[in-house]
């Protein structure tokens, strides 16, 4: 079976067996009815994927990793806030009336800073170190600028990159404040897989392991249901992953400079409802 089906099952049944719920407690989100969409959870998972044993894209259900891509590229490679760049409609709901998310996400990797080696933005800086200075511990990035979060449509969820060179793997770990356990897991391991093979090939390196910390993860009310049925099946083998090895440069990635050899998934019923 898929590794990242795994590990989604583990975290799930712990969740749905240890987790705590926030039912007497008041809360953000609500469901399209205006309910509130209440929670179980548990604080503080770190799952580990090595890249060089399969790519962590889950079997369980369907995970539409072009889109995912999409977006990967709309936030590190556009560095954008504008909805209307993006392939999908995912961010339809926290944009403003010109499509804008506020100084969110992309907005923040591409403020420009200045070094003593010159001036970069976050995602130049981390190109920079990996070629110039692969050793140092300070290749990390970060959108959770608490100056902007007032302007922010929605606070970053995935928020904070940090990237280790181990002899000529890259290593990376992904921080998260906050896990949609059945909307949007597998995304994202499946989109900052996808950007530590990105940075490793450009960068003259190997993909090493990424680490995912989740703060809150959590289960949604209305999705119990549809877990429980998913975390039941059998999962198949990961597929293979490929990417285009001519791409030197980072800013010539595609959405079509990526394959899933022999992707099997099972269908999946139904429409996952999206607390807001």
């Amino acid at each position: 079976m898929s590794y990242a089906d795994q590990v989604y099952m583990d975290n799930c049944r712990r969740i749905l067996t240890e987790g705590v719920w926030d039912t007497d407690r008041p809360v953000r989100p609500k469901w399209e009815d205006g309910t509130p969409a209440h929670t179980v959870k548990l604080f503080g998972i770190v799952n580990r994927y090595d890249l060089q044993k399969e790519f962590p894209i889950m079997t369980l259900r369907r995970t539409y990793w072009k889109s995912c891509v999409d977006e990967l590229l709309w936030i590190w490679q556009k560095k954008s806030n504008d909805v209307h760049a993006l392939g999908s409609h995912i961010w339809d709901s926290w944009a403003d009336e010109s499509g804008s998310i506020g100084k969110a996400y992309g907005y923040q990797l591409a403020q420009k800073h200045l070094y003593p080696e010159g001036e970069f933005d976050q995602v130049n800086r981390v190109l920079y170190q990996l070629k110039h200075d692969p050793t140092s511990r300070r290749i990390l990035t970060s959108m959770y600028n608490f100056e902007d979060l007032h302007e922010m449509h929605l606070y970053p969820c995935a928020y904070s990159m940090t990237f280790n060179v181990s002899g000529n793997k890259l290593n990376a770990i992904l921080n998260q404040r906050s896990q949609d356990m059945l909307t949007a897991n597998n995304w994202n391991v499946v989109q900052y897989a996808v950007l530590v093979h990105m940075f490793a090939q450009v960068s003259g390196l190997e993909p090493g392991e990424l680490v995912h910390v989740i703060a809150d993860c959590h289960i949604y009310d209305r999705h119990v249901e549809m877990v429980e049925k998913m975390i039941r099946l059998e999962p198949f083998d990961a597929p293979k992953f490929l990417m285009d090895t001519d791409v030197k440069d980072f800013y010539a990635f595609t959405t079509k400079s990526f394959k899933m050899e022999n992707y099997r998934y099972h269908p999946f019923d139904g429409t996952i409802p999206v607390a807001v």
